[in-house]
């Protein structure tokens, strides 16, 4: 065995086997085991088919690492709930807990984790890429967001997306580990088609995550269909130009047969006017897609959502353009920083839940 205690949180139940074994832990142990510390956020006393010396061993040669919650704040206008972090580093970080309560038979949450503190992508209406990169996080962390989250919640978490501060991207062994974690049977079993992975356009990634066949669901936000405009906005388009992306996503779309989800970030002025849905048509002519339209959440002021009737107009020409699913997706948790866009690591001068 590794000098170092084996991280719990951090491996597959495969993993956990092959760490283990030495100590006489079988694969339906190490399951059973995972399953135990991913419920009660503990290693057991006890373990049905696990005898008691071995799992005494275990208790010595694992550890169930921990973040430290430093405020939760429940919104009273939507009942999202914001949650501020800190894990093994110093800066604190983010997650958000949106209610799906529209079905009385069947309530429950997403969560909205973080892969990164900070966020190197610098888009211009993001209050976390305002704070610039401060570090990746590891499996282990973005976990916990989800295990931490589930032990207050009321009500089951059933799906997790990838929105939080950072790019997940630029963390792609963490955030596929971790989503390899939750979506296990003996993690927290969330389905991988309800586990979502977003990002700004990174090309490589893209480009691994279809070579991988990975099942969870992938939305890249575009928020632009012209590459000056998108520049201005979205930085990232310097270094991985939307025709590059596009090419991504249409190989992407030929390998998984998947419609592809564009995410679009609506500002007044910028990215919301009747050309610039004939631009999204035309650029993604050949590709099917499906297209989120999401508020701005700038508390700067700098950029705005569009007004009822800007909105309407935009939404009369992409069903004339487009010909696809559009989908107007709330923002939920403006009102304690907790919307797309607003998460910036630290504490405010809110009232606690």
């Amino acid at each position: 065995m590794s000098p170092q205690p084996t991280l719990l949180k951090n491996l597959t139940a495969d993993e956990l086997h092959v760490a283990l074994a030495p100590l006489g832990v079988s694969p339906h142990a190490a399951r059973r085991l995972q399953m135990a510390v991913m419920r009660a956020d503990a290693l057991p006393q006890r373990l049905s088919g696990l005898a008691t010396t071995t799992l005494r061993h275990v208790h010595a040669h694992t550890s169930v690492p921990h973040l430290t919650l430093l405020e939760h704040v429940v919104s009273p206008r939507d009942g999202f709930a914001k949650y501020l972090f800190r894990g093994h580093g110093p800066d604190p970080f983010e997650a958000v807990r949106i209610p799906l309560l529209h079905r009385p038979e069947d309530p429950k949450y997403i969560v909205c984790v973080s892969s990164q503190v900070g966020c190197a992508m610098r888009c211009a209406f993001c209050a976390t890429g305002r704070l610039g990169f401060r570090r990746n996080l590891a499996a282990w962390e973005i976990v916990d967001q989800v295990v931490k989250i589930q032990k207050d919640a009321p009500h089951p978490v059933r799906g997790v997306v990838f929105m939080g501060m950072g790019e997940p991207m630029l963390n792609y062994d963490a955030v596929m580990q971790a989503a390899r974690i939750l979506s296990e049977p003996s993690g927290l079993a969330i389905a991988g088609k309800a586990i979502t992975i977003s990002t700004v356009g990174i090309v490589p990634g893209i480009r691994r995550f279809t070579a991988e066949r990975r099942p969870y669901r992938l939305v890249v936000s575009l928020t632009s269909a012209h590459a000056a405009t998108r520049r201005s906005i979205l930085p990232i388009e310097a270094a991985y130009p939307t025709a590059d992306v596009m090419d991504a996503l249409r190989d992407y779309h030929r390998a998984t047969r998947r419609r592809v989800t564009l995410a679009w970030i609506m500002m007044a002025g910028v990215n919301t006017r009747p050309e610039d849905a004939e631009q999204l048509a035309a650029l993604t002519r050949d590709l099917p897609i499906k297209l989120d339209l999401i508020d701005v959440n700038d508390p700067t002021g700098r950029f705005r959502p569009p007004s009822h009737d800007e909105l309407n107009t935009f939404r009369d020409a992409l069903t004339a353009s487009l010909g696809c699913p559009v989908a107007r997706r709330y923002s939920g948790g403006s009102d304690i920083h907790a919307a797309c866009g607003m998460l910036a690591g630290r504490a405010r001068d809110l009232p606690a839940s």
